[in-house]
């Protein structure tokens, strides 16, 4: 690929971590696609990330500490008990991640990418036409460009996946994520819930993940997301992926989730979701696939473009970061085009797939089949954990 042209259809974190993985392995140049034409890094959800994952990446150039973080060491599981604010804290299990404010690692990510790397906001891709000679990429504008390799790295509604494998269909888990966040200085009663601790409310049929990210000011944000059924007469059109970004939730799933925080979570915990506005409430109906193929001649694929694992994984950004890496290895290490898609496409697939065996396998114990969480203690929750996580996949596979 030294010398060669390459576009990068969408330009969040797993489009930023592909232009400078691209760059690195010698392109010629590259061309990043954006379809937004707004500020990506005014994003406020947050994200974690395994400390051993942070340092295979830091190791690889693509994260560091200069990108905003906070440390928790453990998860703190809370069932209601109606004697107590918090509830009953039935055990705790390890928890070494980085927790993350989208905006503001993306702005990071960004800051990393060389001023050579042409950017292009505001472009929606209408056309791919892969052929001998190269990649003719459309956008809707009727602008139009030939690369030697085009990256997909546009979400799950990629337009690049749909060319290099159409047959690739998202499947409706059966339930939703409510998610929000807020200041830290709305939380009540703050030095009741330790600032390394992820909190994990659980009830029958669902559970909540808290826990506080930075907000890039040097300051903290409570971050939030509820997982559950919708209720009946939802009036989601769930056949294909979709989300309700800020401000569009309809009265019925926002109430529906108030009604969750009030009578299943404990008290404690369920007021943190009545601090989030509703012009901030966000709601992702949660999907899942993986692209059988990441590539093929002239076409790959990274990030949620290629695969999309519940969030339980805990590992969607990592997943991304780790595909970046793994096509700057295998762009500057093979003699050819054809052998380092080859290559990445080996090494990458099978991980995607196995991710998303284990958001499956997450999915059923923590959502759709929970276990009695009443009945719960610490060695109890140790041996559910045991039997959940048989996989050990929570927090992203290793990077080979």
């Amino acid at each position: 690929m030294r010398g060669g042209r390459v576009a990068v259809v969408g330009g969040s974190i797993a489009g930023c971590a592909a232009a400078l993985a691209a760059h690195r392995a010698g392109a010629g140049t590259v061309t990043v696609y954006e379809r937004a034409a707004g500020r990506l890094a005014d994003r406020g959800v947050g994200l974690a990330m395994h400390n051993d994952r942070y340092a295979e990446l830091e190791a690889r150039g693509f994260v560091g500490a200069a990108m905003p973080w906070l440390q928790l060491a453990r998860r703190s599981w809370y069932v209601r008990d109606g004697s107590t604010p918090m509830g009953r804290r039935i055990g705790e299990l390890p928890f070494p991640f980085r927790t993350y404010n989208w905006g503001p690692l993306w702005r990071e990510l960004r800051a990393q990418v060389p001023d050579s790397v042409e950017f292009r906001p505001g472009s929606v891709i209408d056309r791919l036409e892969p052929a001998a000679s190269g990649v003719e990429l459309s956008t809707s504008d009727g602008g139009s460009d030939r690369f030697d390799l085009v990256v997909g790295a546009d979400g799950y509604r990629s337009s690049v996946r749909a060319a290099v494998c159409p047959e690739v269909r998202p499947a409706y888990a059966g339930y939703l994520a409510w998610r929000g966040a807020f200041p830290v200085e709305r939380l009540p009663d703050a030095d009741r819930w330790p600032v390394e601790d992820c909190a994990f409310p659980v009830f029958p049929g669902g559970h909540a993940v808290i826990y506080r990210i930075p907000d890039g000011r040097g300051g903290h944000r409570v971050n939030w997301v509820l997982y559950a059924a919708p209720p009946a007469g939802h009036g989601l059109a769930l056949d294909s992926p979709t989300s309700l970004p800020p401000g569009t939730a309809t009265d019925a799933l926002r109430a529906h989730a108030l009604e969750l925080a009030d009578t299943r979570l404990p008290p404690y915990w369920g007021r943190l979701v009545r601090l989030t506005p509703p012009g901030d409430l966000l709601i992702q109906p949660i999907y899942d696939f993986t692209a059988p193929r990441y590539a093929t001649d002239r076409l790959a694929l990274v990030g949620d473009a290629a695969t999309v694992a519940r969030p339980h994984t805990g590992a969607s950004a990592v997943k991304a970061l780790q595909d970046a890496t793994a096509l700057e290895s295998a762009l500057a290490s093979a003699t050819d085009r054809s052998d380092a898609l080859a290559a990445y496409d080996a090494g990458r697939t099978e991980v995607g797939r196995g991710m998303v065996e284990v958001g499956r396998g997450l999915g059923l114990a923590m959502v759709r089949r929970t276990p009695d969480w009443s009945a719960m203690d610490q060695s109890g929750l140790e041996e559910w954990w045991q039997r959940a996580d048989g996989t050990r996949g929570f927090g992203g596979r290793r990077l080979a």
